[in-house]
This record gives structure tokens, sequence and C-alpha cells, in this order.
């Protein structure tokens, strides 16, 4: 197996330049195409935790990774949230995954300080139509994401919205921009994708399933380990799909850096699949 530095396999666009920490599986809600299982109540919820994830966050300025992204489960279902994505953001730029719909006034003021990060928050909303939406997603998480948005960019807080796609027509996708330029989010901050046919979906048979190339590979760390991409650690019936795994070892991080560096190594020079599915 050979090996490059990381600098040249970004320039060369076998991988991005950004690490990817799953901050934990749980969530309050259960979306029908949800790649982890991720719902209120599971057992297993594979905590991160703050301390690991902010070292984890300076290592990777040391190795020379460009920004961070926080996913899950759900980011703000964890006490120190707040606090903790401060800390990232004062580490590396870092955009972080929310559904939207636990921004009560004390976790807003709570995460003021963002304003003054380059720190974005990508909230999810796939309809503008509420009952779609929430078929998707779940009750009265339009409702909530409605609330929200315009708190937030209120106080300055960056704001992306981000959609999956099934089989949503042109005319519904026109009314959502539509709809998300009135809380002044710009359609360059709008990320639309396929779902992909990982965790949930496959098991309901959605979306597309992704050939090997047609991800772009960003280190992704989970308490189960180091995976290839951030739609790598799925979760069918309660049990980490281990296909993209790149180490068990994540710290140091230079191990699993190490590691992934082996495996992208064999990805096709220029591959650019981030307008796909990321």
């Amino acid at each position: 197996m050979s090996t490059i530095g990381f600098e040249t396999a970004v320039e060369e666009g076998r991988c991005g330049e950004r690490l990817w920490l799953y901050a934990t599986y749980h969530c309050n809600l259960a979306c029908v195409y949800c790649l982890t299982e991720s719902q209120p109540g599971i057992r297993y919820r594979r905590h991160l935790g703050s301390e690991t994830m902010i070292e984890l966050a300076s290592d990777a300025r040391d190795l020379g990774f460009g920004s961070l992204g926080v996913t899950g489960g759900e980011l703000f279902m964890l006490p120190d949230a707040a606090e903790m994505l401060v800390e990232l953001g004062s580490i590396l730029p870092t955009v972080a995954l929310t559904n939207g719909t636990l921004f009560t006034d004390r976790v807003l003021q709570r995460i003021e300080p963002l304003a003054d990060l380059d720190v974005a928050l990508q909230v999810s909303l796939d309809s503008p139509d509420p009952l779609r939406n929430d078929t998707m997603r779940g009750p009265e998480n339009f409702a909530k994401v409605q609330e929200a948005i315009p708190k937030l960019v209120e106080r300055g807080i960056k704001v992306r919205i981000a959609t999956t796609v099934d089989d949503q027509g042109e005319d519904e996708l026109t009314r959502l921009c539509e709809l998300h330029r009135t809380w002044g989010i710009t359609d360059d901050d709008h990320i639309v994708r396929r779902i992909v046919r990982r965790g949930r979906a496959e098991l309901v048979e959605m979306g597309v399933e992704p050939g090997p190339t047609d991800i772009l590979p960003e280190l992704t760390i989970t308490a189960d380990g180091a995976f290839l991409h951030a739609f790598a650690p799925t979760v069918r019936n309660g049990v980490t799909d281990l296909d993209l795994l790149v180490s068990r070892q994540v710290a140091p991080l230079s191990v699993a850096v190490r590691r992934f560096l082996g495996v992208v190594a064999d990805q096709p020079v220029g591959t650019d699949a981030a307008a796909t599915f990321t």
C-alpha cells in the first residue's frame, strides 16, 4: 500500500481538508433515512466526549487540517454542546450539523459567542411543506426550525440549510429556496444532496447507493474508530457498519491520519463528489 502526505492528498483531490467528528448518535428525532439509526432513547449513544473532541481538533490543526465538521445524532442533545462548539470554533473553522429543534432561549444565549467565530450551524430542512417535512424528519420539526432560524440570524450566527432529497420536485425545492431567502440565507448556503443508501435508508430502500469513488474521503472520527468519510460509520439494526473503517485507534490522531492516507493514496486524482453527496 502506497502512502502520500496529507497536504499532497488534499491538493490532488484525493481527500478533503476537513476532519469530521461524530459527537453522539443520540437524537430527539428519528428521520426515516437516518444513516446512524439515531433516535430518542437509544441504548448505545456512542458519545465521543468534549475533551476528546477538543484534543482531536487541536491535533487536526497541527497536522494541517483546514476545518472541522461536527455531526451526529443531534449535537445539542449533549449538555455541554454550546461551550464545546465555541472551543472547537476557536481552534479551526467549524460547521456543525443540527436539526434545529433544541434552541431554547437558554441555549441561544450560550451559543451567542459563535457569532464572533468562523462557525456555521447547518440546519436540516427537507421541504417548505410542514407535513411533508415532518413525515420524513419528525413531528413539529418544521415549526421549530422556522422559529429557531430567525433567532440565530438575529444573533449574527452563520446558518446554512441542508436539504436531503428523495422525491421532492423542482417546484418544491424552489419554494424551499424562497423560504430560506426570507430568513436571509443565500442560495450559496443551501446544501442539497441525495439520500445515501446506508444505515436506516438501506433498510427501507431509500436513496442512492454510492460507488467506491462517489464520496470524497474526509477522515471521520467516532466512538467506534476512524472512518473514510462522514457517510461511512452507519448503523443497521443497532450494529455499526465497518466496511469503511480505517482505524480502531484514533489517538493520537496522527495514527488514524497515516492509515487514512494509506487508503486514499489509491483514490483517483481529482476526485470531486462534494457537490453530489455533501
